[in-house]
């Protein structure tokens, strides 16, 4: 039996779980028959687990490190058992083939050692190195392993990872795009345009095609675009792609978020793209892939020598959904579901029934604190356990 006031109605709730899935779902009085619904502080809070489509690593374990090790794996995902995280898609960035490989190979067997690991990677996000070669539409991806579609690559790389990846970003601006777009299709991988200079015509074809998802929406762009038309307005336009944000207030303007809250609704998407840097004290570090670096007591991670030069986001998915609460875009349950029931929905996962009896038991409980902050209790996958604070 699990208790907490539900996270959509307010009203005190009991679910009971029997083998790893929700059998019941009531509420349960709390004084004399009598229910409050409305939050308050320090309340426990139940609500479905996070899913993240989108994070490089936490708390200084790095997917893009290497040479990747399986202990890394381990860590990395008791990192997101305390933050409510109960899926995840590693993300690994442009590089070598064979380091890839490495990687891919490693993230394997992890999940085929530990149970629980593969119960939390659901899939791996290679973003690249099918990106565009251009500056500011490549962000901080290496130029020398940028390179076209490859489906070849891809398959030896999913061979590596036994399967597992599930997303790929691209650039449709590329010749090969089309075809490489709709093999992933067929092999039941969401392709996601990102880091692209592509034209309005290519996104649509990028659309057409099948690509199901935008990377980091308005990130990874070149800084200055025409008008109309561009390929921001384009994936804004078609209607079968999903949105991922960072709302963390420095990757986007709180105006762009809501325009695309406003376009999107349930197809928006919260992503933390966390960098190993998320959960360090503030100061000046050397980074894997930005160098010198300085993350400030804001929360804001730059480059060392330009402060308005991003250098990843250190923020948590509870750090987006009270972002989204608290600037007006959304209600909490609106954004609670844009990291959780709405990328399930896209990826094609159980979990987007929520707290619905037979979906599976992946659950957290947490708590408001008086600043406002999202604090998570505990955390439970397939009706276990895997951390209690």
């Amino acid at each position: 039996m699990i208790r907490g006031k539900h996270y959509s109605s307010g009203k005190m709730v009991e679910l009971a779980v029997d083998n790893g899935i929700i059998v019941r779902c009531e509420p349960i009085c709390e004084q004399q028959g009598e229910q409050e619904s409305s939050f308050q502080t320090g309340q426990l809070l139940i609500a479905p687990g996070l899913i993240d489509l989108q994070i490089n690593g936490y708390l200084g374990e790095d997917f893009n490190q290497l040479p990747l090790t399986e202990q890394t794996v381990l860590a990395f995902c008791r990192h997101m058992w305390r933050l409510g995280v109960v899926k995840c898609y590693p993300t690994l960035i442009t590089n070598a083939f064979d380091a890839l490989q490495q990687a891919l190979t490693v993230i394997r067997q992890a999940c085929e050692r530990y149970p629980l690991v593969n119960a939390t990677i659901t899939g791996i996000h290679l973003e690249g190195p099918f990106i565009s070669p251009l500056d500011g539409a490549r962000g901080a991806h290496d130029r020398q392993f940028v390179c076209p579609p490859n489906i070849d690559w891809l398959k030896a790389w999913q061979a590596a990872a036994g399967g597992r990846i599930k997303i790929v970003t691209l650039s449709p601006e590329w010749e090969e795009s089309i075809a490489f777009i709709q093999y992933c299709k067929q092999q039941g991988i969401v392709a996601s345009i990102g880091h692209t200079a592509a034209s309005s015509e290519q996104i649509a074809g990028a659309a057409a095609a099948g690509a199901a998802m935008v990377t980091h929406f308005g990130n990874g762009v070149q800084l200055q675009l025409p008008r109309h038309p561009n390929y921001l307005w384009e994936q804004l336009a078609q209607e079968q792609l999903y949105a991922c944000v960072i709302a963390d207030s420095y990757h986007l303007p709180r105006q762009v978020l809501k325009v695309v809250h406003k376009v999107k609704g349930e197809q928006m998407i919260l992503v933390s793209d966390a960098v190993a840097l998320a959960g360090s004290p503030a100061g000046q570090y050397t980074t894997f892939v930005g160098g010198k670096v300085v993350l400030t007591e804001a929360g804001k991670l730059h480059l060392a020598h330009d402060e308005q030069l991003l250098a990843g986001s250190v923020s948590r998915l509870t750090d987006g959904i009270r972002y989204m609460q608290q600037a007006g875009i959304a209600s909490f349950e609106q954004a609670w579901h844009m990291a959780s029931l709405h990328p399930a929905r896209l990826m094609g996962l159980n979990n987007e029934a929520g707290l619905a009896i037979g979906a599976p038991a992946d659950i957290v409980l947490l708590q408001l604190e008086e600043s406002g902050e999202l604090r998570v209790q505990q955390t439970y996958i397939n009706g276990q356990q895997v951390f209690q604070l």
